[in-house]
């Protein structure tokens, strides 16, 4: 899962994307409301957004307001000091999914990030199935046909990410962006050997590769379980 922080406090922000690293988020990090309206706008494959109400240059409101005004349907969770009803009231009705006012437990929001990805992917448990393959977002264990099977960090974001949204293709590009996010280099085949890693430990056609553009995991037909 991606997500994007927009947060100008840079300890704050730190602190925020060391706690989200063990759940396996690629946590990109924004200090500005216009560099991140910008980045929305462009659709950078973002699964969730946490958003502050105080940045410079635009003002968090406003980036809500123009992201639901463009079309976008990203969750959102509002992350503020305002705690005023009124401004909780103002956040929600211009289109925040949820809001978390500032001090908050890690803890919180965790679990508040968890919520609002399982609503965005209609969702009723947690817990992802594909043939045989089951994928526990709370406790990161994949196991398949009930053996535990362990995978590399990279290897279960990918994973998730297909498990999420069977039949989707996903270009090489944006599953680059989703796994590594936008600070660190790549190597032009990780992708193909995250891939090929996962089909290893897993089965040859667990992701299907769709020649010239990326990748896809089809939607499982009434006789896969």
């Amino acid at each position: 899962m991606r997500i994007l922080l927009v947060e100008d406090d840079p300890s704050l922000a730190s602190g925020i994307r060391l706690a989200l690293k063990p759940e396996h988020y690629t946590v990109d990090h924004l200090s500005d409301g216009t560099t991140a309206l910008n980045a929305l706008k462009e659709g950078e494959p973002f699964d969730a957004v946490i958003l502050d109400l105080g940045l410079p240059r635009m003002d968090g409101m406003e980036v809500l307001n123009a992201v639901r005004r463009h079309g976008s349907q990203v969750p959102i969770l509002v992350l503020t000091a305002r705690d005023a009803v009124d401004d909780r009231i103002a956040g929600l009705d211009a289109g925040a999914d949820d809001y978390l006012t500032k001090p908050f437990e890690v803890a919180e929001l965790k679990a508040r990030l968890r919520a609002l990805l399982r609503r965005s992917q209609g969702q009723v448990s947690s817990i992802l199935s594909y043939r045989g393959i089951r994928l526990d977002p709370h406790t990161l264990n994949v196991s398949f046909q009930g053996q535990d099977i362990s995978l590399s960090r990279r290897e279960l974001t990918l994973l998730q990410e297909f498990m999420s949204h069977p039949g989707r293709v996903f270009t090489r590009d944006t599953l680059a962006r989703l796994v590594y996010g936008w600070d660190e280099d790549v190597e032009s085949n990780a992708i193909e050997v995250h891939i090929h890693h996962i089909r290893r430990k897993l089965f040859t056609d667990v992701i299907r590769t769709v020649r010239g553009i990326g990748y896809v995991m089809d939607k499982p037909s009434k006789d896969d379980s």
